[in-house]
């Protein structure tokens, strides 16, 4: 209907001055303002159809965070590798340290060789005080290297490295950094994804859960995201898994 429109205007428009460009020179000599009016409407031919162009275009133009992307989009990315192998070594550490004092509490100390006659009154009591006391401090070295081993190897699992979007918008693919940096990805379903918090209501660390998986997983606002109104229309929305 604006084409249409368009033309009938154009051909109102400019139809006499076809008429005086086809005219001759003796129409143009008895006419003296035809060539000015040439002249004049020459340059404003071309705004009808710059705007027809326009106009053809509109309905076709869609920004990417309203359409479905017909390709993999990167929606966040964030590089730690280094710190996550130093992390990972210094865990492997820390357990190894606990674990052998466990090991040295529960080993039985040796006894100096005495005499057959001398005697002991208080020894049973000594044993069982010195049994408790090396368990004791067993457990209790055993529960601060689990402690440390488990702690470090959840932050890295939960640790996302990167979250692709992947064509069509229906699946998503988040990569962890992994013990020592080493990565880890699985691809879920869009609607089992669920953002417990919007990107400017947190100050360090945006809470990603993931339907179907204990803890939640972690994204670093330090990081980077390429197409942040795509990531708040996706990722980034709250749904109530």
């Amino acid at each position: 209907m604006v084409e249409g429109a368009g033309g009938g205007v154009e051909a109102a428009c400019f139809g006499p001055i076809a008429e005086i460009r086809g005219a001759g020179p003796a129409c143009r000599k008895s006419h003296p303002g035809s060539s000015v009016a040439l002249a004049m409407a020459a340059p404003g031919r071309r705004c009808p159809v710059q705007l027809l162009v326009a106009l053809r275009g509109l309905p076709t133009r869609r920004t990417l965070h309203d359409a479905t992307p017909p390709r993999d989009v990167l929606l966040f990315e964030h590089e730690r590798g280094r710190f996550f192998t130093v992390l990972g070594l210094f865990c492997a550490g820390q357990g190894v340290f606990w674990a052998s004092l466990a090991v040295a509490a529960l080993a039985r100390p040796s006894v100096p060789a005495r005499p057959p006659d001398t005697e002991f009154p208080d020894r049973g009591r000594l044993d069982v005080r010195s049994a408790l006391w090396r368990y004791g401090l067993a457990v209790g070295c055993g529960a601060i290297g689990t402690l440390v081993l488990g702690a470090g190897l959840l932050f890295s699992l939960r640790s996302v490295r990167s979250v692709m979007l992947r064509a069509g918008g229906k699946q998503v693919t988040l990569t962890t950094h992994a013990p020592f940096g080493l990565g880890a990805h699985f691809t879920v379903p869009l609607n089992q994804l669920s953002c417990m918090a919007h990107r400017g209501e947190v100050p360090a660390m945006l809470p990603l859960k993931v339907k179907g998986r204990r803890f939640y997983f972690l994204l670093d606002k330090s990081g980077h995201f390429p197409n942040t109104k795509l990531f708040d229309s996706t990722v980034g929305a709250y749904r109530n898994l």
